[in-house]
């Protein structure tokens, strides 16, 4: 009897165990919706979901040898259809991206932010992305001024920025905002690009972006250093 009874205890507390782990599961999952898995909630749910008004901020050009880094701060300002094709813009044709560009110019407020080559060179990569990021922030609130919450793509706040901050890890995959800003700053730098082609046709820089591909480093061993090549960069491939 004594086994028999310790056997019932034990399936009580069972039972309120996976009961209790059920609850625990549920409100893991409403836990900061900030840093939950993408699973079944749209980016523009995940924004939603975060309950306050955000900014979304993202940039374009870290990585390449040529060009300035830009970055883009969207704020939504109505929400429409058009807008559930929007993805990270890596993950996305040009062609799609510039279609992209126009529907998000109409539904967000949107600001740019630029820093050059010169300023890449003199305070390194990192720093100019957060410039060029305040920057964005500083010319979107000449659309839109007040208190929002940032979102911001990666795993760094905006440094030397006053006011609510997050980063988001893959944010461009799961915001809606952010990838959207990822779009703004993509084509926007890619356009810059474009114009730097017809000022140096040897390059290609119409079709790498200034990107360090096999074409662009023959080419900058081949015809030299142009004012817009991250000097900094280009170390190991003079050698």
């Amino acid at each position: 009897m004594k086994n028999k009874k310790n056997d019932e205890i034990s399936e009580s507390q069972l039972e309120l165990f996976l009961v209790e782990e059920k609850k625990t599961e549920k409100n893991r999952k409403k836990q900061d919706i900030l840093n939950e898995k993408k699973e079944a909630v749209s980016l523009y749910d995940f924004d939603i979901n975060i309950g306050e008004e955000i900014i979304g901020v993202d940039e374009a050009g870290r990585g390449p040898l040529a060009g300035a880094v830009v970055a883009a701060a969207v704020k939504l300002k109505n929400y429409d259809s058009d807008l559930d094709e929007i993805n990270d813009s890596k993950q996305i044709s040009e062609k799609k991206r510039e279609k992209l560009f126009n529907v998000i110019k109409k539904h967000f407020f949107v600001g740019i932010g630029i820093a050059d080559t010169k300023e890449i060179d003199e305070i390194n990569i990192l720093n100019a992305t957060f410039l060029a990021m305040r920057r964005a922030l500083e010319n979107l609130k000449k659309e839109c001024d007040g208190e929002y919450l940032i979102l911001v793509d990666g795993n760094f706040k905006i440094r030397e920025y006053i006011g609510k901050q997050k980063p988001i890890i893959k944010g461009d995959a799961k915001s809606l905002s952010i990838a959207a800003a990822s779009i703004i700053a993509k084509v926007t730098r890619d356009g810059m690009m474009k114009e730097e082609a017809v000022k140096y046709p040897l390059y290609g820089f119409e079709r790498h972006k200034g990107y360090g591909t096999k074409q662009h480093r023959e080419a900058i061993k081949e015809y030299g250093i142009l004012g817009i090549h991250r000097k900094s960069f280009l170390t190991k491939i003079l050698e």
